[in-house]
């Protein structure tokens, strides 16, 4: 499925807002996403250019299972399956992204947002980044980038990370920026795993996703996404790139980043921008969802995981839920202890039993409230560097302290009953018309 048919299916089933009067894609465009939020909304008319604007796409859980024809609970199972089985990718050689191809290119033309009053520039927030490496192979991330020129934009590189290790080699290295893409290649990019995976291959393993060349470097990128800007990103060229809305919805530092230069645009005709809302329910989406598989995975190594939820309420990064099927005293500590190698960026984890709806947040808070106890079941771990993204952590050494929380009921319970008591069901409908 491409975008534009995905656009198509939601206007028929009457979930998606059109607007038709021009708007500006500096402030207005985000103020209209934000206030609209989680509806996704096609803006038809930009000011500033002549391409269409879509947002809000996939923000909630609901929105991308219903995507994939699958029940919320089946998400993890579904990454975790395309993550183990990745499938090599069809290649073509006409592709829809190329139907138009600007070999003097000018980011001014496309609708790149500026989203808060305080941003460093207009940005590429929904990028898909596509790398290639000698030994390694591709690489398929996400960055942000702010525009300073017609040609160039500051691209933020998180040090440790895949792309940072091609950099770092190379000095310099093409890439392929891919915006208008669907889940399964936005869900792909976010996965985190080893040197050498082609994301690319998760995501035709979620579903069929052809590839083609790029026209100006040697990368695969796929053939339906709607844009792809083509360039090379200079390790020792710097810019300063910020402030920015981040994950947390805080602003994030000014640094010096590594410089892309821009070579060539190609996109689709008539094609539409993905915009994605920095800090806002979509991006949440985006990073925390793939997260929960490779927790997932963790926790069940040493106790029997039942699911996992990276809640917008921390983020989307810095708290996780895990649900256990309880079967020894100590499960829930352990789980504790996977679930922070699972997501090492991860500060707080809470764990509950099997009766606790991981999805509310006021289930949740009742299990702190009936099922803890600070002084045998809190965690503190010792300071270790944590996340970026956190504005909490040591300035400079991103130093945090990392907490767990057991949720779970004791085996043998010793006074009170731990169980909700449950109220009996009726037919409402045999009562009230």
């Amino acid at each position: 499925m491409s975008l534009r048919k995905y656009l198509a299916r939601l206007q028929a089933e009457n979930k998606l807002v059109t607007v038709a009067k021009p708007i500006s894609k500096t402030y207005q465009i985000a103020g209209l996403l934000k206030q609209l939020e989680p509806q996704p909304v096609l803006c038809e008319q930009v000011a500033e250019s002549d391409f269409r604007v879509a947002g809000n796409l996939f923000c909630t859980k609901a929105d991308f299972a219903a995507y994939f024809d699958i029940p919320v609970a089946e998400i993890i199972p579904t990454l975790t399956r395309a993550i183990e089985n990745r499938k090599p990718c069809e290649v073509v050689t006409a592709a829809p992204c190329q139907e138009v191809v600007i070999e003097d290119p000018d980011l001014d033309a496309l609708p790149v947002l500026k989203h808060c009053e305080l941003d460093g520039g207009n940005y590429i927030s929904s990028g898909v980044f596509v790398a290639a490496h000698p030994e390694h192979g591709q690489n398929v991330d996400f960055h942000r980038a702010m525009q300073f020129s017609k040609t160039e934009m500051a691209v933020r590189i998180v040090r440790g990370r895949n792309f940072d290790a091609f950099l770092q080699d190379l000095v310099q290295v093409d890439v392929a920026i891919c915006i208008g893409n669907l889940p399964n290649v936005l869900a792909a990019a976010a996965t985190s795993v080893e040197l050498g995976v082609n994301e690319l291959e998760i995501a035709n393993a979620l579903e069929a996703l052809p590839v083609v060349k790029a026209r100006t470097v040697d990368v695969f990128v796929p053939a339906e996404t709607e844009f792809v800007i083509e360039g090379t990103v200079y390790r020792d060229r710097r810019h300063t790139e910020g402030p920015f809305v981040d994950l947390t919805e805080t602003y994030d530092v000014i640094r010096e980043e590594p410089v892309l230069v821009v070579k060539c645009i190609t996109h689709r005709r008539d094609a539409i921008w993905h915009a994605l809302l920095p800090g806002a329910l979509e991006h949440k989406l985006l990073m925390g969802m793939p997260r929960e598989p490779t927790i997932f995975r963790e926790v069940n190594k040493v106790v029997k995981c039942l699911d996992v939820n990276v809640n917008p309420g921390g983020c989307s990064w810095l708290h996780a839920i895990v649900q256990i099927d309880k079967q020894h005293d100590d499960d829930g500590k352990k789980a504790i202890e996977a679930a922070f190698r699972g997501h090492t960026s991860c500060k707080h984890i809470y764990v509950v039993d099997a009766d606790v709806d991981i999805y509310n947040p006021l289930a949740v808070e009742w299990a702190l409230a009936t099922r803890f106890q600070g002084d045998v079941d809190l965690v503190v771990k010792d300071k270790a560097p944590g996340s970026s993204l956190d504005p909490s952590a040591e300035p400079g050494t991103k130093m945090t302290t990392r907490v767990g929380f057991d949720l779970t009921k004791p085996l043998v319970a010793k006074g009170k009953n731990f169980e909700k008591a449950p109220f009996p069901q009726v037919d409402v409908e045999e009562w009230i018309d």
